[in-house]
């Protein structure tokens, strides 16, 4: 399989992917104002938003590491998964019916606008920085696992080194980002969907066909295999697969890294109404069920394929999906499987690039008040798109230096962490009337992620063996909020907000 796909091969395919996501570019930034950048002019087709979606929230850690873990002993095994999934359910109707209500009846361009109405310059502040820095950790992160199989598969074999590889990897994303933003996004997310769903589903009809198995046939396979369960109940609040604790955490991680991140929002709040927004978070959550039951069902068929064939699992789960795919099947897998991983991850990075760029113009550099011309305007995001990208050369960077995968991960982590402030700034505005006292609230929304660090890596031995897991972030929350009511008072600050 290595032999036929040859990096030149691979480059060949991967330079017409991008040609085509150019092309896109050229059509959809011919007007390269900054409302059809940040906002596409509230111009976009609801439908195009909600199938564009799944590929952003589905990055490439997603596209590899969900069939990987199917398999392993531990958190989200078997089919556990899906109790988070069906928490996103709850998520995403909190969303469509509180958060997106509010943000269309401000007119935001930043959802962080709400802050500085409910609160003031430094909570307006505090959320715009938490989420800059999320995002820039999270899109590094996934960048550098793509930029990881570029340099193994393509361009290491020319002599490329890594950072030349991490460098074409962002510009390539600049490219076709820096004029149309948003506008261009929403249509490139929609191809680059397509091929990541694509490549599932090929994966999954081609090791059937190994099995000499229809689809009725491998559902059948799937439902008698040992790695079908769903449901956990029996384990208690200690078993990272409980029911209660997944769906729960399914539900606050969804409000926060969707409800309350201007990357997921931004495509929303470019829709014509808020009813377009709405009937595209609905439709989008049910289609990511389907989804993520593709990948589920793809982790399980590449185990059985493997323990059929002889094949040895490797140490890391998330190398499953790649090695069967680009070494023991077909080329055209192989090669569907290559555009599937890069439209994952780019579709979650040039998201997050445009979104960054938004973020910094608007919180940071006061664009919708500063008195500055258009074109003066369009200079300075243009600038700031460039910085930008800059950054994320560094940090992906850095993050290779590093080497240590147990080190990355924990990085990652961090950026979990940041959402908790937001999860309750948001909330203490939301459902209460008292006014803080803005200069505090910095030193708060540091105490808590701090606090929660120290909870969470002590709480096996604290608390009976229970473990937070991803409910930290409703831990981080709770103590964001407590610290918001010590630093207010009962007169009210809600004017219709």
């Amino acid at each position: 399989m290595t032999e036929q796909l040859t990096p030149g091969i691979i480059l060949g395919i991967i330079i017409g992917y991008f040609l085509l996501l150019i092309l896109i570019s050229h059509f959809t930034g011919k007007d390269s104002g900054n409302d059809n950048f940040f906002l596409a002019g509230r111009k976009s087709p609801w439908f195009l938003v909600a199938f564009g979606m799944i590929g952003a929230t589905l990055s490439g850690v997603s596209f590899i590491s969900i069939p990987g873990v199917v398999g392993a002993n531990g958190l989200n095994q078997s089919f556990s998964y899906m109790q988070m999934v069906f928490g996103y359910l709850l998520g995403y109707l909190v969303i469509a019916t509180v958060l997106m209500p509010l943000y269309y009846r401000m007119n935001l361009t930043s959802i962080y606008g709400y802050l500085d109405k409910r609160f003031g310059f430094f909570a307006y502040k505090t959320g715009a920085a938490y989420f800059f820095l999320s995002r820039i950790i999270g899109a590094s992160f996934r960048l550098y696992l793509v930029a990881i199989v570029l340099q193994e598969f393509v361009l290491g074999p020319f002599g490329i080194p890594f950072l030349g590889t991490v460098v074409t990897t962002i510009v390539l994303i600049w490219i076709y980002t820096f004029r149309g933003g948003i506008n261009t996004i929403v249509w490139t997310d929609t191809l680059q969907t397509f091929f990541m769903l694509t490549a599932v589903i090929l994966t999954i009809f081609s090791i059937g066909q190994t099995f000499d198995a229809g689809l009725g046939e491998m559902i059948g396979m799937i439902r008698e295999s040992d790695y079908s369960q769903m449901f956990f109940f029996e384990g208690g609040w200690n078993d990272p697969n409980n029911f209660f604790k997944q769906f729960i955490s399914g539900a606050l991680i969804t409000i926060v890294m969707t409800g309350l991140d201007q990357d997921m929002m931004q495509k929303n709040l470019s829709c014509r109404t808020l009813w377009d927004a709405q009937k595209n978070m609905y439709s989008f959550s049910f289609i990511l069920i389907f989804a993520n039951l593709l990948f589920l069902a793809l982790g399980v068929l590449l185990y059985l394929f493997a323990m059929k064939n002889g094949i040895e699992l490797p140490a890391k789960t998330d190398q499953l999906y790649p090695t069967i795919a680009l070494r023991h099947l077909s080329p055209a897998v192989g090669i569907v499987f290559i555009l599937g991983l890069i439209a994952a991850a780019y579709s979650s990075a040039d998201s997050a690039l445009t979104s960054l760029t938004t973020s910094f113009c608007v919180d940071f550099l006061n664009f919708e008040t500063r008195p500055d011309s258009e074109s003066a305007k369009k200079n300075i995001r243009f600038r700031v798109h460039i910085m930008v990208s800059v950054i994320l050369v560094i940090v992906i960077f850095l993050f290779s230096l590093v080497n240590n995968d147990a080190v990355i991960t924990q990085l990652f982590r961090v950026s979990g962490y940041t959402y908790g402030p937001l999860l309750g700034l948001f909330a203490f505005g939301m459902f209460t009337k008292r006014k803080v006292i803005d200069k505090w609230v910095i030193p708060i929304c540091i105490i808590a992620p701090i606090l929660t660090i120290i909870v969470d890596r002590n709480s096996e031995a604290w608390f009976g063996g229970f473990v937070f897991g991803y409910l930290n972030i409703a831990l981080n929350g709770l103590l964001t909020f407590i610290g918001l009511w010590l630093i207010s008072d009962r007169r009210d600050q809600t004017e219709e907000i």
